[in-house]
């Protein structure tokens, strides 16, 4: 019988080990069924505060484009449907929103070769931008409360602390103020034409701050917006796990999905049959007190939930922070595991067909991190019209 000699032993344990567990893991192309995946392109940008580059891979996970940008992602781009990228940019100038990973202040549209069409900038916006039909910019942005509101919201406080500091920047305390999104329609020259601020049609009892909620300074915090067919406005709100569908027309909201069917969730996204697609991060869950993450189909009519996906166990799948999910052309659902930069397409019946981790690592030495705030799919026949059309 062949046996192992001493001196062996010892070199096999004293092999270094990779400290980062994601690493260990494996990274780059993790799973592929040719027949039932969805053919395409992913589309992402690394989140990190080094990073300016968007890709674009196949899928086999092998990059076949790269736009390098003027700023780290803040948080995330698209590529729009005459094939240019617009791009949410990470700003260098110091303010309240510097010491937050979400900090935007830029948004940008870009050819296929990676020239700047237009910027625009805004010291308030964060997490999401995008680009209207009528060719003007909408933006999250963060303004102040005014006092007599902000001292009726359900779970707020006015008293700012925050637990740490983000890329080693110690931020300074700001003691009395509370905090929430308003919408900005700018034009592509920087002229505002159109705000919303959500705590003039929040009700701060009703729409206070969720159970167990962190920086109870952050009211209606949020991180998607998007233009309907009809013009509304789609909205979501991480620390009420709201929602929203505003009338563009006369500013009122006029659908609403909260707790417990959300949980800190992102990225709504309206389906052709009516419905909208939710990734539901579910860090602090009503009706469970297990966290785990999903992804939920929606009936806004009846707010039915029509599909669901989560995996098995359901602590498989889980993401506290970020992530978005679409439906592909061919019934199946792209999904973004956001902060750990995995992104997977799953079948109707909830079955597994591609896998990729994304291998692009970042941040600080000691805590690095291969997140991404969105992942987009695109078909052959997109992106070979994007490069015929996406470059001036």
């Amino acid at each position: 019988m062949n046996q192992i000699s001493p001196v062996t032993v010892a070199v096999r344990i004293s092999a270094a080990v990779e400290q980062n567990t994601l690493k260990r893991r494996g990274v780059g192309l993790r799973a592929c069924d040719t027949q039932r995946a969805c053919p395409g392109y992913t589309l992402f940008a690394p989140c990190f505060e080094q990073n300016r580059t968007v890709y674009l891979i196949d899928l086999q996970g092998e990059v076949i484009h790269t736009w390098q940008m003027p700023y780290a992602p803040g948080l995330s781009g698209y590529l729009t449907e005459r094939g240019t990228l617009v791009y949410n940019g990470r700003t260098l100038e110091e303010g309240f929103l510097s010491r937050f990973p979400f900090k935007g202040g830029a948004i940008l549209e870009v050819d296929w070769s990676g020239k700047v069409l237009w910027e625009v900038h805004h010291r308030d916006h964060h997490h999401h931008g995008i680009l209207l039909r009528n060719g003007n910019v909408l933006l999250n942005c963060l303004g102040q409360v005014p006092t007599g509101i902000a001292e009726r919201v359900v779970g707020g406080t006015q008293d700012h602390s925050l637990p740490s500091a983000l890329y080693g920047r110690q931020p300074q305390a700001e003691v009395g103020h509370m905090y929430a999104d308003y919408l900005v329609e700018l034009t592509t020259s920087g002229q505002t034409v159109w705000e919303w601020r959500s705590w003039e049609h929040l009700d701060p009892v009703e729409d206070g701050i969720a159970e167990v909620q962190s920086l109870r300074t952050l009211w209606a915090l949020g991180n998607s917006v998007l233009e309907l067919p009809d013009g509304d406005i789609l909205v979501s709100y991480r620390p009420t796990s709201t929602v929203i569908r505003i009338d563009r027309r006369t500013g009122e909201i006029v659908w609403k999905l909260g707790p417990p069917t959300l949980a800190g969730q992102h990225a709504p996204n309206p389906l052709p049959n009516g419905n909208v697609l939710i990734f539901d991060n579910g860090v602090h869950r009503l009706d469970d007190p297990l966290p785990f993450s999903r992804v939920i189909e929606v009936n806004p009519a009846s707010n039915e939930i029509m599909w669901t996906y989560q995996d098995k166990p359901v602590s498989n799948f889980f993401t506290p922070r970020m992530g978005n999910a679409q439906r592909l052309p061919n019934g199946n659902t792209l999904i973004n595991e956001a902060s750990f930069g995995r992104f997977f397409e799953v079948t109707a019946q909830g079955e597994t067909v591609w896998e990729y981790v994304n291998p692009y690592f970042g941040g600080p030495p000691s805590a690095q991190t291969n997140a991404v705030f969105r992942a987009f799919r695109y078909t052959p026949e997109e992106i070979s019209a994007a490069k015929v059309r996406g470059v001036t």
